[in-house]
């Protein structure tokens, strides 16, 4: 009797020391979400690693959801990164507990209309990054608003 109950301790150990292990699928969204905004924002990993006293490895780590990221270091990388904390949140599924009654995503960029067949893929591909990184780069906002009026009129109509 005694060795089955040791061998199910010895089962269940290995099988927590297994999902400590491996992320967590909040962690790796929180992570990339991390990723998204450092990369908006043209910042590396270093960086931002420097910025918060960690390494730039640490901050892979975090991107990639394998460490956990804590209370006070979300409220650091909100700060950093210049974003609300629930910006970490956004967009999580329903299946993990996300809301899909709220959205911020397009929102937060700044566009008053509902974003139509804009999924996650095409967010985080470099060259959106890039078109989006350089419309904020431009200063004027009456020159960012003609350049978003292009776009807009070269896109076929819905």
């Amino acid at each position: 009797m005694k060795a089955s109950v040791a061998m199910n301790d010895l089962d269940e150990v290995a099988s927590k020391g297994e999902r400590e292990h491996r992320a967590s699928p909040i962690d790796a969204h929180v992570g990339a979400r991390v990723r998204l905004r450092r990369t908006l924002l043209g910042m590396s990993q270093e960086k931002l690693g420097d910025a918060l006293g960690l390494t730039f490895q640490q901050v892979q780590k975090y991107e990639r959801g394998v460490n956990r990221i804590g209370a006070s270091r979300l409220f650091d990388l909100a700060r950093l990164l210049d974003v609300p904390i629930g910006f970490f949140f956004d967009d999580l599924p329903p299946e993990m507990g996300g809301n899909s009654a709220v959205r911020s995503g397009p929102a937060y960029f700044g566009f008053s209309e509902a974003q139509v067949g804009l999924d996650s893929y095409q967010m985080n591909k470099r060259e959106t990054l890039e078109l989006v990184r350089a419309y904020y780069r431009i200063t004027d906002p009456s020159i960012r608003k003609r350049v978003f009026d292009l776009i807009k009129s070269l896109t076929p109509a819905e």
